[in-house]
């Protein structure tokens, strides 16, 4: 007979479990809540789990629990991917915290907080053994696919994972830790990471996903110490290039991609805690946790262990297995590793992101990992073509850096990579096309990259194409400005605390580029302010250094104040002046 578990950590019902518009929620609450909304559900069914509310997640998804229903955590909430889940036979049903959301045709089953119940004494068990969410994998290498996960084998991740961060940060447990999440609850990371960890590893977690830098910093300072941030790469570098005032945190939590020991060493400045970093993936959940300062092994989490599969793929190389914890079935890993012992390795980059260029060998992981290294680069990517009709396809970098030139890329790149890797090609472009994980799938950035290189079409070896009015890719220009402390924009805006308006900021942009000549006949008599970003406030007497980056057809700008960025955008031609 199998073995009923309880739905929570074995606490006291009074325990802190989450926090919600600054409200402490305790497990007791929580578990009264989930168990009047598994009486409003169907007597049969598979739960669609699409609600955005953290805890009304949590309670959605204890109530399916309770009610024996599975948990589908979707990859996204669009019409066409609800109508491909596949329920296992039970008809499918979604939760949502929002009248807006299209359950495409499904049954709607709307949450919202219950109050004033009664606390409950005890948290009700389940049976470990049954299938309790079904998981899909990022699709970063390929098609996503399904990966169901019992009650027990969570318990398992999550103690293990609890244990780790508790030694890393030499805390006794993570009792009274309060996290914010950037990830979204159905993600595997954000939901083994937020959820899990508060209901099963003693932690709590804020309901809400802030996503603006300025939210984070709001969002972590409502929370009392200790306190830890749950975020990825990508939203991290945001936050620091933001230039926002920080709250100290306890611990900051990343995963999805490796991130730099440069990057790692500026958050643990800003934020003042460890920064730890989770190694895992969907079909085995959380696997090595390591602290990226302290070095570059990682080291698995409980009881898992790793070893070389007998049966290498001759194209990449080795294959490793992980097994034992609560991988209740040796699991195949998509990465390639160098194995320490059979808990400690270093992370090599995908298996089949390996590729081969003039006779040379490397992986894509690599190759990004030395791109979104260079500074002045906010994101970056490479791209190898499948363009078997070039004798040596080279491969193609896709970059957000609005005032580097692509020769500038190029040189920094020389200095990391054997030159097969250096790209013959690198494409400026607005955004890569992440999810709101900070994933980049193969399938999403091959479609993204074939429309990009469709709309700038030029022969091997040429140079980008652009207007004849366009001025030299290198002719950067940098104004110091100081902003007078009398200036009458501040005048009302605010009082008490004056602030220059953003407007005025694009004003000075303008005016500077009209003082330089060949900007002046470039631009026109009226020229298009493309996208303007504001990051931080100017105030009185301060001085801003703005740099002026010509780019083709476009004039990119950035503005900053010391270390600290203002603002950024992008200004294009009007008619001839």
């Amino acid at each position: 007979m199998s073995a009923l578990l309880p739905i929570l950590l074995e606490a006291p019902p009074s325990r802190t479990l989450a926090w919600r518009a600054g409200r402490a929620i305790s497990a007791g609450e929580f578990v009264a809540e989930a168990q009047a909304l598994a009486e409003r559900l169907p007597p049969l069914g598979s739960s669609i789990n699409l609600c955005q509310d953290r805890y009304l997640f949590a309670v959605g998804l204890v109530a399916a629990l309770m009610r024996g229903h599975l948990s589908l955590l979707p990859p996204n909430a669009m019409p066409q991917t609800l109508r491909q889940l596949d329920g296992t036979g039970a008809p499918p049903y979604a939760l949502v915290d929002a009248a807006s959301v299209d359950t495409a045709g499904l049954p709607a089953i709307a949450l919202t907080r219950v109050e004033g119940l009664v606390p409950s004494a005890a948290a009700p068990r389940v049976d470990g053994e049954r299938e309790a969410v079904c998981l899909l994998t990022s699709g970063s290498t390929g098609q996503p696919q399904p990966q169901l996960k019992c009650w027990r084998a969570l318990r398992l991740n999550i103690a293990s994972e609890a244990s780790r961060l508790a030694e890393l940060l030499a805390l006794k447990s993570l009792d009274g830790l309060n996290l914010v999440a950037t990830v979204p609850p159905q993600h595997s990371y954000g939901f083994e990471s937020s959820v899990l960890l508060a209901l099963l590893g003693g932690a709590a977690f804020d309901a809400g996903r802030p996503f603006y830098p300025a939210d984070i910093a709001d969002a972590l300072r409502a929370l009392p110490q200790p306190r830890a941030l749950v975020t990825t790469p990508l939203h991290l570098k945001a936050l620091l290039l933001a230039g926002v005032e920080l709250p100290a945190v306890d611990l900051v939590l990343s995963a999805t991609a490796p991130l730099s020991p440069q990057l790692a060493q500026q958050a643990e400045a800003a934020l003042q805690g460890r920064l730890i970093e989770i190694y895992g993936c969907t079909e085995a959940g959380q696997v090595a946790a390591r602290r990226t300062t302290a070095g570059e092994l990682w080291t698995t989490l409980g009881d898992l262990r790793l070893h070389a599969s007998a049966d290498a793929d001759a194209d990449n190389g080795e294959r490793f297995i992980v097994d034992g914890g609560h991988v209740l079935t040796p699991t195949p890993l998509a990465d390639m590793l160098e194995l320490v012992d059979a808990r400690r390795f270093r992370l090599l980059g995908r298996a089949n992101d390996i590729i081969h260029v003039a006779g040379k060998r490397s992986s894509l992981a690599h190759l990004n990992f030395h791109l979104n290294r260079i500074d002045g680069i906010d994101d970056g990517a490479f791209w190898l073509p499948d363009d078997v009709a070039q004798a040596v396809v080279r491969p193609v970098a896709f970059v957000v850096a609005p005032m580097l030139s692509a020769a500038q890329i190029v040189s920094a790149l020389r200095r990391v990579l054997e030159p097969a890797f250096v790209p013959r090609r690198v494409v400026h472009v607005d955004a890569l096309p992440r999810e709101a994980t900070g994933k980049l799938t193969a399938q999403g950035l091959r479609a993204f990259a074939l429309a990009a290189l469709a709309r700038r079409p030029r022969a091997a070896g040429a140079a980008p194409m652009a207007r004849q009015t366009s001025v030299s890719t290198d002719d950067d220009i940098e104004v110091e400005i100081r902003i007078a402390a009398d200036h009458p924009a501040f005048a009302g805006h605010f009082p008490g605390a004056p602030v220059l308006p953003g407007a005025w900021l694009v004003v000075l942009v303008l005016q500077a580029a009209a003082r330089q000549p060949g900007l002046t006949r470039w631009l026109g008599s009226a020229p298009c302010i493309e996208q303007v970003k504001f990051l931080a406030p100017v105030g009185p007497g301060q001085r801003i250094m703005l740099r002026l980056a010509p780019r083709g057809e476009r004039l990119n700008f950035d503005i900053a104040c010391g270390p600290r960025r203002i603002a950024h955008g992008r200004i294009s031609a009007g008619p001839p002046a």
